[in-house]
């Protein structure tokens, strides 16, 4: 589950990805709907499992984003989607006929899958930054990913880069996600340009061309950012920073900015990580999942799942094909 998305897959028990889907959440109408189309999709790919391979998966497992409780399988509160307490994991347990079912925080699942066979797989110690809808972070240590005493560690969107700047859902005011995220990138070059259709790989297009709107909107973005990561690497020092999401996929228009912002932040007595793309794309969190799947079941598990003949959704004119 992403703020505005949501990715599915049926892993096999060999790593090979049968089945990939995508479908909107339709946070537009309300949590409840949310969670109906949570349970909906799961249902659907239950049924196209059967349907096309003799059989139901034997375990699930969903990522969503906010804080969670995975122990007690509850979704705990998700600013950009409306809810507080639900029990996804029972709820999905029961809509799966009764299969084990695992639930984890969307960003650190995708830095689990990231941390296991992606671009931190060598690292002793990593934050794992998304830039999507939101922003979050994934502690990676020793090839565990940190959940914090209370489901929210790595919540590095809700720092305060700007005091008293932009009202976020949390509750407070300039929040790094309201000033660096793929979605606040998007509505302040929506603004700029006078494009209410913009968004921000507009905007990365823009400053490629050297637009001095664009470059504005970018600069001020990725400074909020380096702000926020030098904050997170000040507490954790990690030897890497694995950046993902929609906005990194500008490329070296994003990491040239980002990391010479960091360096110039960075003081004596701290180190400068490695600053890196992701590599696992918008499939970390999906595959993070099935990782999670797999940890729950008796059953041999697959080093690394790899994308094996996808079929789109029927019933969804949006779906695409995996492609990493």
């Amino acid at each position: 589950m992403g703020g505005t998305g949501m990715k599915a897959a049926l892993v096999g028990a060999d790593g090979t990805l049968l089945y990939e889907a995508r479908r909107p959440t339709g946070r537009d109408r309300g949590a409840d709907a949310v969670v109906e189309s949570i349970l909906g999709f799961a249902e659907d790919l239950r049924a196209h499992g059967i349907a096309h391979y003799g059989e139901p998966a034997a375990a699930a497992g969903v990522a969503v984003p906010g804080i969670v409780d995975a122990d007690r399988g509850t979704a705990v509160y998700a600013a950009n989607l409306g809810w507080s307490d639900v029990p996804l994991r029972d709820l999905l347990s029961a809509r799966l006929a009764g299969v084990p079912v695992a639930l984890g925080h969307d960003v650190r699942t995708g830095g689990l899958a990231e941390g296991r066979i992606g671009a931190g797989r060598t690292a002793e110690r990593f934050l794992f930054v998304p830039l999507g809808t939101g922003i979050a972070g994934a502690i990676g240590i020793g090839g565990a990913i940190e959940p914090g005493a209370h489901g929210s560690a790595g919540e590095i969107g809700h720092i305060v880069v700007r005091p008293g700047g932009p009202p976020c859902g949390c509750g407070q005011r300039g929040c790094l996600e309201r000033l660096a995220s793929a979605s606040a990138v998007s509505k302040a070059w929506a603004e700029a340009s006078g494009d209410p259709e913009a968004d921000a790989a507009d905007c990365a297009k823009a400053v490629e061309s050297g637009d001095p709107r664009a470059l504005e909107v970018w600069h001020a973005a990725v400074d909020a950012l380096a702000d926020g990561l030098l904050t997170a690497l000040t507490l954790l020092d990690p030897d890497t920073l694995i950046i993902g999401g929609g906005l990194a996929e500008a490329g070296e228009t994003l990491f040239t900015p980002l990391r010479a912002a960091v360096a110039e932040r960075v003081v004596q007595f701290q180190t400068l990580p490695d600053i890196v793309p992701a590599d696992l794309g918008d499939t970390a969190g999906c595959l993070g999942a099935g990782l999670l799947a797999w940890d729950l079941i008796d059953a041999p598990k697959p080093a690394a799942p790899h994308p094996g003949p996808a079929r789109p959704d029927p019933t969804d004119p949006d779906a695409t094909e995996v492609t990493a």
